[in-house]
């Protein structure tokens, strides 16, 4: 990469920066990064220099630089003060064949987690030492994948985590990462049935998207496992409630559902932490009974 890029790219991870977007204009791209406080635009460049850019980034992300109309992912890194941090792209051609592109900063887990509330954070901790169904909501970029994650190694010492997303975000070589590929047969319901069969003591699912995962999950909290993953919801309520439309039942969620957990990113000082809105299945219970 030019020592140009290079640096804008290390520049927002020093700011530990959520993401950076190359937007298509008429003559050029307008680049925008997104911190926890919002988006802020840092500057646009020339047609000659984004096509420059975006052929660099794609390259150094594995990516087909001839294709500008498809969709594409890539990955790559980046060395920041001596951390390696992970850098997820895609990309994707508007009407007008015109290419636009975002860079996701992944950061180590250990200086990128923080939790507003000790409090809750031990109440989090308590809800992962037993077995069952820890689930997380919020907005996108909210970091619950980083709460998965963190939460995961909490418990690993002489456990075996399997973790399956789509695609894989953290880098962690003490976990069996796998990694969906609906192309090749393997959807996060087979990469569930696969994964069971490894006997594993922590199970990350990366989202509970439809009834075969969530039926999945569910088995596998029921028969003694931790399960840790996120799902589309509103809020901790939310939650049960998509459960339910999801085709799940009653029994099982009072039987396996440890937890909820809406989760957004507030600003503390100089740090970005994850605040959380937590209930356990009891309490989620008692508030559909009410309800």
């Amino acid at each position: 990469m030019t020592e140009t890029l290079t640096a804008l790219l290390q520049a927002c991870a020093q700011e530990r920066a959520q993401d950076l977007y190359f937007q298509p204009l008429t003559t050029g791209w307008k680049i925008v990064k997104r911190l926890a406080t919002g988006i802020q635009t840092v500057q646009t460049i020339s047609q000659s220099q984004g096509n420059q850019w975006l052929n660099q980034l794609k390259y150094q992300a594995g990516m087909d630089i001839s294709e500008t109309r498809r969709p594409q992912t890539g990955r790559s890194s980046l060395s920041v003060a001596g951390e390696l941090v992970y850098l997820r792209l895609a990309t994707v051609g508007d009407f007008l064949n015109r290419e636009s592109l975002v860079v996701r900063f992944i950061y180590p887990i250990g200086q990128t987690y923080h939790c507003d509330d000790p409090q809750i954070l031990t109440r989090l901790m308590q809800l992962i030492a037993q077995s069952g169904l820890l689930l997380f909501a919020g907005p996108t970029g909210s970091g619950k994948t980083t709460s998965l994650y963190y939460l995961a190694e909490q418990v690993m010492q002489d456990k075996m985590v399997v973790a399956i997303e789509d695609p894989i975000e953290i880098q962690q070589p003490a976990f069996l990462q796998l990694q969906v590929n609906e192309a090749a047969g393997l959807t996060y319901a087979a990469l569930l049935k696969i994964s069971l069969r490894l006997r594993p003591d922590t199970l990350i699912i990366g989202e509970i998207r439809d009834l075969e995962t969530a039926q999945h999950a569910v088995s596998a909290a029921l028969s003694g496992h931790l399960v840790l993953s996120t799902i589309h919801a509103r809020s901790t309520s939310g939650v049960l409630d998509r459960l339910l439309d999801l085709g799940i039942s009653h029994v099982q969620l009072t039987a396996c559902l440890a937890g909820v957990a809406y989760q957004s990113l507030v600003v503390k000082g100089s740090k970005v932490a994850a605040h959380y809105e937590l209930a356990t299945g009891q309490q989620l219970e008692e508030i559909a009974h009410e309800g």
